[in-house]
């Protein structure tokens, strides 16, 4: 068995800045009301009449981690795509991934697990590479968010938190079996799905009745019950970090840096506390990128990395918690 190394990191954000400002000219919000309820003074969103998209801005990162891996396109053996946004209903934005770096026919697998897809593609990834069928595998999460917003006062609650941008990595195979990925834990709690949920398109309600509606339908805007994600959230969060660390004998003194889903700077926050984490031991950047849904925590561990704070040795905790519900955690030794 081998294990698997991040070799590679990358991230792509829109250059279009989104301050909270500029979203009290089109809703009713100011921004001491969305920073004290969630920490975010900015958002990236892609502008009107670029070509970003999900799999434009997930080829931009992957190229950045492709060449910081010291390898070439061709080297790669797999993809692994994640986003709740993806260009088309289908195909999926791995196969899209593929073409648009002109890659050998390599397999593609796209990951639908919202803001814990990255943690969940990446144990995908790592389990290929445990076993041996692959060597280096491309990990991407990306979020076109903007487009699917309700950009009204209605709609402030949601509206207000989420960004735009993509994170990709190299996944190389390792064997040396106490460093890179040791491992990943995975949960889902599908009983509370409507609590997070964006309802249409959907099966039941496709093409023949989104052609028949003559009236505003509400369900293709997302919907959040706030407060019941949030109290969700920080216990599954310290249960599934809690989790991994046993797992390797490890003690929460061992974390030298958590990179949690950035979600709520608050949920944050109150794990850092609860595990007596100081500053420079938890990343976040979600005031300057809001929630970036399966590229947040990605961009959060390149920005990190790039930044100096990740360093060789250091334990590494990726965690996450959305819809679904569910929850992730993975532990590298770096």
């Amino acid at each position: 068995m081998y294990n698997s190394k991040i070799t590679g990191l990358g991230k792509y954000v829109p250059e279009n800045v989104v301050t909270n400002d500029d979203l009290s000219k089109i809703m009713d919000t100011n921004d001491a009301w969305i920073q004290e309820r969630t920490g975010i003074k900015e958002r990236r969103w892609i502008k009107e009449g670029t070509d970003d998209t999900s799999a434009v801005m997930g080829a931009k990162a992957a190229r950045i981690a492709i060449e910081r891996a010291g390898l070439t396109k061709d080297d790669i053996d797999f993809i692994v795509f994640a986003t709740l946004s993806p260009d088309f209903y289908f195909p999926g934005c791995g196969v899209q991934i593929q073409d648009m770096l002109d890659m050998p026919t390599i397999g593609a697998l796209d990951v639908r697990n919202q803001c814990s897809g990255f943690v969940y593609a990446i144990s995908v990834a790592d389990q290929f590479i445990k076993t041996g069928m692959y060597k280096n595998i491309l990990v991407i999460g990306a979020e076109y968010h903007s487009n699917g917003l309700d950009k009204t006062t209605r709609g402030r609650g949601v509206t207000v938190i989420f960004g735009d941008g993509a994170g990709a990595c190299v996944l190389s195979r390792e064997e040396d079996n106490t460093k890179g990925i040791l491992s990943t834990h995975l949960h889902s709690e599908g009983k509370y799905a409507d609590k997070l949920i964006v309802e249409s398109p959907s099966i039941a309600h496709w093409v023949p009745e989104i052609l028949e509606s003559e009236e505003e339908d509400l369900s293709y805007f997302p919907y959040m019950d706030g407060q019941f994600v949030f109290k969700n959230a920080v216990v599954r969060f310290s249960e599934v970090i809690m989790e991994g660390l046993m797992k390797n004998g490890l003690k929460k003194e061992d974390i030298d840096m958590l990179i949690p889903h950035q979600a709520n700077l608050r949920i944050a926050q109150f794990i850092q506390k609860k595990f007596g984490l100081s500053d420079n031991q938890v990343f976040n950047n979600i005031m300057k990128y809001g929630n970036t849904t399966a590229a947040s925590v990605i961009i959060a561990l390149t920005e990190a990395w790039e930044e100096g704070k990740i360093n060789e040795g250091d334990n590494v905790v990726l965690a996450a918690f959305g819809s679904g519900f569910t929850w992730a955690s993975a532990i590298i030794k770096w």
